[in-house]
């Protein structure tokens, strides 16, 4: 299942990503060149593990990017101000906003699935 999820979500985070230079509040997110980038490179990333890498690789992977996802969305609904829990990260390199919060929380839910119910090799 891991390698699954890294192909579907290593072309959505590429598209998202490509999307965003064009459309930076495309569902409402907030997509600032900084935050595209992360998106293209962790595309990049995602295609490699489950294409080219391993299954124990994968679930990895899966494994680190769904905590990682899951506390980026958990922290900026925590930290986020305003009505839209505006969160400024890097001197607003990167801005999360509500939408970004849940689509980073169910991103990091997604990846977490795939890596949990991926059995260990």
């Amino acid at each position: 299942m891991a390698k699954t999820i890294c192909k579907i979500l290593g072309v959505v985070f590429l598209l998202v990503g490509v999307v965003g230079f064009a459309s930076q509040h495309m569902m409402g997110a907030h997509l600032t060149p900084g935050h595209n980038v992360v998106h293209i490179v962790t595309g990049v990333i995602a295609l490699y593990f489950g294409f080219a890498g391993s299954l124990a690789a994968a679930r990895a992977f899966c494994l680190i990017f769904g905590i990682v996802y899951l506390a980026l969305g958990v922290l900026g609904f925590g930290l986020g101000v305003g009505p839209d829990r505006l969160w400024h990260v890097l001197d607003d390199t990167l801005m999360f906003g509500t939408a970004d919060h849940g689509i980073h929380c169910l991103l990091g839910i997604i990846f977490l699935a795939g890596g949990l119910f991926t059995k260990k090799t």
